[in-house]
């Protein structure tokens, strides 16, 4: 799984910490950690979640780009 730097650009644009978007979401801030280095794929709630805390869309952060990506 690849980093997930769309979700760190975003949650830095927004001045956010992993900790802010975690409690805001509802879990630790290790977990917004594993997301982000790709070590963790979320459920949907929480990337829906995620989304909607960020003012993004699905595609926004969790889609990849290119389909062969690994």
């Amino acid at each position: 799984m690849a980093k997930n730097l769309k979700l760190k650009s975003a949650r830095a644009a927004m001045d956010l910490s992993q900790k802010d978007l975690a409690e805001a979401v509802g879990v630790t801030r290790q977990t917004v950690n594993a997301i982000e280095l790709g070590d963790y794929n979320p459920t949907i709630k929480l990337c829906t979640a995620i989304c909607k805390t960020l003012g993004k869309t699905l595609n926004d952060l969790f889609w990849e780009d290119d389909i062969n990506a690994n």
